[in-house]
């Protein structure tokens, strides 16, 4: 079972690099000087990415659990 933990791993890595890239997207969206419509366009697109990685995330750190537990 520790190839599912370290799959899970890398799973949960990729989901949180999606969440650190959804915060740097919406800091230099912030930083763009938009109009207030604008900027809520821009991050409501944002939004969609922002839960797909949690959601990756999450599946991620289920495999890791699933994995000790099995191990």
């Amino acid at each position: 079972m520790d190839i599912l933990i370290w799959i899970g791993a890398a799973i949960s890595l990729i989901g949180v690099a999606g969440l650190v890239a959804c915060i740097v997207i919406a800091a230099k969206a912030r930083t763009a000087g938009l109009s207030d419509e604008a900027l809520r366009n821009r991050l409501k697109g944002l939004v969609a990415l922002n839960m797909g990685a949690l959601m990756v995330s999450a599946i991620g750190l289920m495999c890791v659990v699933i994995g000790i537990m099995l191990g």
